[in-house]
């Protein structure tokens, strides 16, 4: 992989493009949930640079691509874009984690004709009648609530939750480890309350596919999912023995789900 660097106003976006790109190959832009890196795709990148070209990413104000200022949803849909602008890609797979999968919609609210398909790893959907008014208010309770944790617990309660392996919990624990206490709360105050400032009730009419973790505790995703799969008329693909992070709980389960929905649908 090719490290490259998007430069804006509010801060250097890092991401990681296949060394060996090929035109004929479609593209696989992987992006990654909140607190995390592009290293939630380790067991992604490899397996589908077979047959695809790759994109990967440190998010806006995650990992390498800090300091940024003033993130919103709507300049990571932009930045998302613009890497593949830069690139020559007129369209990718858009594989959303978590976080990466309110990214995806912000990019599909507003360029969907760069988005071939779109795989939902354990994130929630864009739309008005899916989140209560109490949801909406805890939501935006997130930064102060979680620094009342001590620094080390806080860490570990957020890898635990996300995580059902040693080794995924150990790869999430080292993502969170680039933040100071401070900056990681602010980040999940602003991953959740601004994924509230950009939701809206969006038509997706690319081929999605459902994704979540039988084991998934974080929030309501279980809930929120099973009415999102009623609304596009379709099912979710569980994962056995896997939480919030399931392509790195359980790798071999998902890549095999997302390829086969790649042969089919994309």
């Amino acid at each position: 992989m090719i490290e490259k660097i998007l430069e804006t106003e509010s801060g250097n976006i890092h991401y990681w493009i296949s060394e060996n790109f090929r035109n004929e190959c479609g593209t696989i832009f992987f992006l990654h949930g909140l607190t995390a890196s592009h290293d939630l795709f380790v067991n992604q990148i490899e397996y589908f640079s077979k047959d695809y070209n790759v994109i990967v990413w440190d998010a806006p104000a995650h990992g390498l691509s800090r300091p940024y200022k003033d993130f919103t949803y709507e300049k990571a849909a932009l930045a998302a874009v613009q890497i593949l602008k830069d690139n020559y890609i007129k369209e990718a797979a858009f594989v959303g984690q978590s976080m990466g999968g309110f990214i995806t919609q912000s990019v599909l609210k507003r360029f969907p004709e760069y988005v071939k398909c779109f795989v939902s790893l354990d994130s929630t959907p864009f739309g008005e009648k899916y989140y209560s008014r109490s949801d909406r208010w805890w939501l935006r309770q997130i930064e102060w609530m979680s620094a009342l944790y001590p620094d080390k617990a806080l860490r570990k309660a957020i890898a635990k939750q996300c995580t059902t392996t040693e080794r995924s919990y150990q790869n999430m624990f080292q993502m969170l480890s680039v933040y100071d206490k401070k900056e990681l709360c602010h980040l999940m105050g602003i991953g959740f309350a601004g994924f509230l400032e950009d939701n809206c009730d969006l038509k997706i009419t690319c081929p999605v596919l459902l994704i979540v973790g039988e084991h998934d505790r974080t929030g309501k995703v279980i809930h929120y999912n099973i009415a999102w799969a009623e609304e596009l008329g379709t099912s979710i693909t569980w994962i056995k023995d896997a939480a919030h992070n399931s392509n790195d709980d359980q790798p071999e389960q998902v890549n095999k789900y997302i390829e086969n929905f790649l042969k089919k649908s994309c």
